[in-house]
């Protein structure tokens, strides 16, 4: 059973590193590969107690060594390659900066100062075709009017849109000259 112990594996693997290697390098086409496989069977051989006599120790140590290796390719191509991260890195970003978010929020809180001075029905009309997507039949038989009466004010609302935004849009580059 000497032969067939763990302390007899390690000793083994140690006395025919270089064949075990070479074995290894021929049949996974990568001798760094093959040593990173036989460095971690020993440490294997280093954590583990025997649950039973080997009697083949070459093989058991070959076998050991493949499945290890082979369950690091199968990890390593879990993770992107150079050329993918590469193509990843050009790709730009998408979300918008700070500055970008600012002048949304400001261009929104002036939609709604714009929105606040329109008649009630003619908000409730504009906020539903625009906001809701709510179709013009469905919008004049809710409000109970011709469609051409809702067409009518959605471009009085859009045109009040329009106006005031060109105001106050003005009015901010007056203000930014002085």
């Amino acid at each position: 059973m000497s032969d067939s112990s763990w302390t007899g594996l390690r000793e083994r693997l140690l006395d025919r590193y270089d064949d075990f290697v070479r074995k290894l390098t021929r049949r996974l086409g990568s001798a760094d590969l093959a040593r990173e496989a036989v460095h971690e069977t020993f440490l294997r051989l280093q954590r583990t107690d025997p649950s039973e006599p080997v009697r083949n120790l070459d093989a058991y140590l070959f076998r050991t060594a493949i499945n290890i290796a082979k369950n690091k390719r199968k990890v390593e191509s879990r993770y992107l390659t150079f050329s993918e991260t590469e193509a990843l890195v050009g790709i730009p970003d998408d979300t918008p900066d700070p500055a970008r978010v600012a002048e949304s929020r400001s261009e929104v809180a002036l939609l709604v100062r714009a929105l606040a001075e329109l008649p009630p029905r003619r908000r409730a009309i504009f906020e539903a075709s625009w906001a809701g997507g709510v179709p013009h039949a469905t919008l004049a038989a809710t409000h109970n009017v011709h469609l051409r009466t809702i067409q009518r004010e959605l471009e009085l609302a859009a045109e009040h849109v329009r106006r005031f935004c060109k105001e106050k849009d003005r009015a901010s580059r007056r203000n930014s000259h002085r």
